[in-house]
C-alpha cells in the first residue's frame, strides 16, 4: 500500500476522545435526574435510574422485558440477567427510586410482562437501539453543562460501582456486581491502579 494512499486514509479516531469513558460524580446524577424529573421524563427517568441500578452494558439493558425486573404488578428489589457477551447471570438491586419511576412507566405505557421495557418508536425495531440510547445519555450529559465527548453508556455502568470502590476498595464486590469472570478485567475496567498509584503519589512529599 503506498504512502499516498495511507494519508488519504481516514483515521477512525481522528478529533475525537477515546478510552474509559469518566463515570457521573453525584452532584450529576442528582442534576440529570432533576431535569428528567421537572421535565416530566417517564420513560427516560426509568432508564437513567435502572441504568444506574442495574450497572449492565447497554445491550443487557435495552434487552430487558417488563417480567425480568417484575412479578406481577410490584417491581422487584433484586433482578438477574443472563449477559450477552459473557452468558454469565449477573444479579442487581433496584432501588426504591428506580422502582417508582419503573412502575409509573410501565402503567403510562401500558406495557405487559413480556413486553421490552424500553420500546422503540421506530417502526422495525423492537426496542431502544444502542445507538439511540447512546444518543439519549450525550444529551443528558450535554444538559446539565458536560462536555460529552468524555461521557457514553458505559459512563453509567461505571458510575455506581465506582462510587462503591472509592468507599470500599472492594474489588471483589466490584467484579460481582460487574458481572467479571476474572479480577483482572474489573482491575482494568475501573483504571484503580493508576488511581490507587496516584493517590499514594498526592500523599507522599519529598
Amino acid at each position: 500500500m503506498s504512502t499516498q494512499t495511507i494519508a488519504r486514509r481516514q483515521v477512525w479516531n481522528k478529533g475525537r476522545l477515546v478510552g474509559q469513558k469518566a463515570p457521573l460524580r453525584l452532584n450529576e446524577i442528582y442534576a440529570i435526574r432533576v431535569r428528567l424529573q421537572i421535565a416530566d421524563r417517564s420513560r427516560d427517568l426509568a432508564l437513567f435510574n435502572l441504568a444506574i441500578d442495574s450497572k449492565l452494558r447497554a445491550c443487557d439493558l435495552l434487552g430487558l422485558r417488563v417480567r425480568d425486573i417484575s412479578h406481577g404488578a410490584q417491581i422487584l428489589h433484586r433482578a438477574m440477567v443472563m449477559q450477552r457477551k459473557t452468558q454469565t447471570p449477573v444479579q442487581f438491586e433496584i432501588t426504591e427510586q428506580t422502582r417508582l419511576a419503573l412502575a409509573r412507566w410501565i402503567t403510562e405505557k401500558s406495557l405487559d410482562p413480556c413486553d421490552f421495557l424500553f420500546p422503540s418508536r421506530n417502526a422495525g425495531s423492537t426496542h431502544l437501539t444502542t445507538r439511540q440510547y447512546s444518543r439519549i445519555v450525550h444529551h443528558w450529559v450535554r444538559q446539565i453543562g458536560l462536555d460529552d465527548s468524555r461521557y457514553g453508556t458505559h459512563s453509567l455502568r461505571r458510575t455506581k460501582v465506582a462510587l462503591i470502590y472509592r468507599r470500599t476498595r472492594n474489588l471483589r464486590a466490584i467484579q460481582l456486581l460487574l458481572g467479571h469472570s476474572k479480577i483482572e478485567s474489573t482491575v482494568r475496567y475501573l483504571g484503580v491502579e493508576l488511581d490507587d498509584a496516584l493517590e499514594l503519589a498526592e500523599q507522599t512529599e519529598v
